[in-house]
Formats: C-alpha cells, structure tokens, sequence
C-alpha cells in the first residue's frame, strides 16, 4: 500500500492538469474507479506476498519485488513524467513479470496465484488504455 501511495503522490499533478485533457478510449472507466481498484488490488498483491513469504518461495518472491519495483515505475514514467511510450515499455514488462508470478506461484500456492488474476486482468486493460494514449495523443 505505501508505493501505491508514494506513487500516487508523483501522479497528482499530472491526474488534475495534463490526464484529462488526453484523447481516451470511450471504455476508459471513471477516474472515481481508479483509487477504489488499486485499493483493492494492493491488498490482494500484500495478501499474495504474505502467503509466500511464510513459504520462502524465493523466485515467487524475488518476481513479486519486481512487479512492484516496476509497477512505481510506471507510474513514475506515465504521470510525473508524461512519457506514455515509457509508460508502455514499462507496463508490458509488467504484464510479463505477472503472468511469469502467476505460473510460478501457482505450482506452490494456489491462492497466492490466484490473488494476482485480478491484477494481470486491470494490468492488461491499463496496457490497452496506455497504448491508446499513446497512439492517438
């Protein structure tokens, strides 16, 4: 929870003068949604690292530190920065480590897994918002 509000302090200014103005797709969910799902989705990625730290699954461990490491730097290079292309590089290194979590995780602790099919689902729809503004901003 502490990234997602560390990095949500680097995206204030960019979500109030530069974010809104963007070309997005007409799916784009309401800004309201945005806080409510991360919320959501940083408990259950806490949840996943509780089940697996208890385990000592290293390679699960060391794969969930980068998709956390990676996640801040999204955040970091779509808003603070406003780079959209980085932001796009960024996130579909994210979607890899994810899924790569999933598969590994899954064979030692199901439900750390499934903890993460919430996230890869919003990482896959974020990567189709990120790609969009991209293309047509």
């Amino acid at each position: 929870m502490s990234v997602g509000f560390s990095a949500s302090l680097f995206q204030r200014e960019a979500i109030a003068e530069w974010y809104p103005f963007l070309n997005k797709p007409v799916l784009t969910p309401p800004n309201g949604a945005f806080p409510i799902v991360w919320g959501i989705l940083y408990i259950l990625i806490g949840t996943s690292l509780g089940r697996i730290w208890g385990k000592g699954l290293k390679v699960s461990q060391r794969e969930w530190w980068i998709q956390l490491a990676l996640n801040f730097c999204w955040s970091i290079a779509f808003f603070f920065l406003r780079e959209p292309l980085w932001g796009m590089g960024i996130i579909l290194i994210l979607d890899v480590v994810v899924l790569d979590y999933i598969l590994i995780t899954f064979k030692k602790d199901k439900l750390a897994a499934a903890c993460f099919i919430p996230y890869i689902l919003w990482l896959l729809w974020a990567t189709y918002l990120n790609a969009y503004i991209y293309i047509f901003n």
